[in-house]
């Protein structure tokens, strides 16, 4: 079942260019007029914004509990939920940790189980099986109470979970809820509830992904554990865990988030938690350069979530929290086979989907939703982003099985997929998820209504008649202007991601050389002059203009690090033909 399908891509957009302002902020700050103008197109406009925005750091993070500004700016239910976490430890009680099957969840599960075991704490580290549905449930409640916890955290999930809450409350255990997920008008019922989505919660950031709000409550603990005289274990030292859900979950990579990620990939890039170290060795990612957020984007988070698509995330939390090498090579490559299995059942449904849409007549642009029959619900996430990357528009996919459906949602900027899902509550059995990223789940009977419905508020957000947005290039450029410099100074603009993309550059020339490597990847020169840069364009080999064509470029410069050999290197993500020479 499909509605909707899109036309054909809109050309690129392109800013106007400061030069004036460029070059004063250059100047102010030590880069390149490009890298300038660049920042000033991310309305970084100040020098002082500017080199914090080049240079972040863990002091520029605002304070939980408000600092100068009090709790105006505190972040609801903290101390709360710090001072019950410090007496668990203190007094030796049990605490259970719950986290969802997504790398959010088992990440933030494995932060807080293991800031808490090393601080001397009796901890029971769970995650949720995907055939027993999301969140945090009732049999979930009654085994933390049957392995005798008094706490319970749960990660990445909760807000929404009242009667696993209500459970585990009429059994003696204070749940403590860390979530970033849209909260209901009904209240939790937790002991404490940490997610700045809440009425009431003043901190100023709203991006965190359940992780990072995992990390604060854990450098809280701390504090108060030494104001006691007690001994604990330094946080910062968890960051490579922060870093990977934060961009797993696909949170905005600005403020807050752009500090802990920055610090997390250099934490990870260190290599002392064996499971991380060991997965990024099986995913072929080289060692000696600085890590990226492509490199968990496209290489860690979904080996980390295919254990959970596919049943049981406890594979992840048991590579997460692995003490040794030899534990971590055994997860890792279970890992490995299991990613295997969710390529193939991903791209069977991806074709399908895509088959479903290309057959049906175009009837709008907002947004494309499709639904099968026997789809895997642990795959249906990636085909919507993938679907979200080929048709650039919204997009919501849909397993069906016994007259029920599991569906995921992903977005493109100017929906916000919350809203939208609130929207359509009337024909949908459950939903959640923020402004990114969604989860549903519907009767097979409403997908008619829910699709008109999810069409309908796209189309209010997005316009029915407005055209989509362009290619987004940050400017137009000579080849000359892209040498090792420039490259390196638009590295420092990372981590890259939602709300802070990559800068894409455009530039024309002549293709000097061209040559498909593998099956869909084609490698150019391209020549403008005297000058000559050579670049890849994955995935576009069936646009080959051939040798001697004249195009216009837009593509990202980078340092390209392979087999220990730096180089200049144009990753192409689009190319227009101006004909032969």
């Amino acid at each position: 079942m499909v509605q909707g399908r899109p036309g054909d891509l809109p050309p690129w957009c392109v800013p106007v260019a400061e030069p004036e302002r460029a070059r004063a902020l250059g100047r102010a700050i030590g880069v390149r007029p490009l890298t300038a103008q660049i920042l000033l197109n991310r309305r970084v406009v100040e020098p002082s914004d500017a080199l914090r925005f080049l240079a972040p750091r863990l002091s520029d993070l605002r304070p939980p509990d408000g600092g100068k500004a009090g709790q105006a700016q505190a972040m609801a239910g903290f101390d709360r939920a710090a001072e019950r976490l410090a007496r668990a430890l203190t007094d030796g009680e049990t605490v259970g940790v719950f986290g969802d099957y997504d790398v959010d969840g088992v990440t933030t599960c494995a932060l807080l189980s293991r800031f808490l075991l090393d601080a001397g704490g009796r901890v029971v580290p769970r995650v949720a099986r995907r055939d027993a549905g999301y969140g945090f449930g009732v049999p979930d409640a009654d085994g933390f109470a049957d392995a005798g916890c008094k706490v319970v955290v749960t990660g990445d999930c909760g807000t929404s979970d009242h009667e696993a809450i209500a459970r585990a409350g009429a059994r003696g255990i204070d749940v403590i809820v860390v979530d970033h997920h849209q909260v209901p008008e009904r209240e939790t019922g937790a002991f404490a509830l940490l997610n700045p989505h809440q009425p009431g919660c003043g901190f100023p950031f709203k991006g965190m992904a359940s992780v990072g709000v995992g990390f604060y409550l854990a450098a809280a603990v701390r504090t108060r554990l030494r104001a006691l005289g007690r001994e604990a274990p330094d946080p910062r030292d968890l960051l490579d865990l922060v870093a990977v859900g934060t961009i797993a979950d696909l949170a905005p990579l600005t403020d807050e988030n752009r500090v802990l990620v920055s610090a997390g990939l250099k934490e990870l890039a260190r290599g002392r938690r064996p499971g991380l170290k060991t997965l990024l060795e099986s995913a072929g990612v080289e060692t000696g350069r600085p890590l990226t957020s492509a490199d968990i984007s496209f290489k860690i988070a979904p080996r980390l979530n295919a254990p959970g698509r596919l049943g049981d995330a406890g594979l992840a939390l048991d590579l997460l929290l692995a003490p040794d090498v030899a534990t971590a090579v055994r997860c890792a490559a279970a890992i490995e086979e299991i990613n295997a299995r969710r390529r193939v059942v991903s791209e069977q449904v991806f074709a399908e989907a895509v088959a479903q849409i290309e057959a049906a007549p175009v009837a709008s642009r907002a947004a494309v939703v499709v639904a099968g029959q026997g789809w895997a619900p642990g795959v249906v996430g990636i085909v919507a982003a993938r679907l979200v990357d080929r048709y650039g528009c919204p997009s919501v996919v849909i397993a069906l099985n016994g007259g029920v459906g599991r569906g995921s949602a992903r977005t493109t900027p100017g929906l916000h997929l919350y809203r939208a899902l609130l929207c359509c509550a009337a024909h949908l059995v459950r939903f959640g998820g923020h402004a990114a990223a969604a989860g549903l789940t519907i009767e097979e009977r409403s997908l008619p209504e829910f699709i008109r419905a999810f069409q309908a508020a796209a189309l209010v957000e997005l316009g029915e008649s407005a055209p989509r947005a362009g290619l987004p290039v940050d400017a137009e450029v000579d080849l000359h202007q892209i040498d090792e410099v420039q490259a390196e100074e638009m590295a420092r603009l990372g981590p890259f991601g939602i709300g802070n993309p990559e800068p894409l550059l455009a530039a024309r020339g002549l293709l000097d050389h061209s040559r498909i490597v593998g099956e869909k990847h084609l490698q150019i020169t391209l020549r403008d002059g005297p000058h000559a840069r050579d670049g890849i364009a994955f995935g576009l080999a069936g646009r080959d203009p051939g040798r001697g064509a004249r195009v216009r470029v837009a593509f990202v410069a980078e340092m390209d690090h392979y087999r220990g050999a730096r180089r200049l290197r144009l990753r192409v993500r689009d190319f227009t033909s101006d004909g032969k020479d």
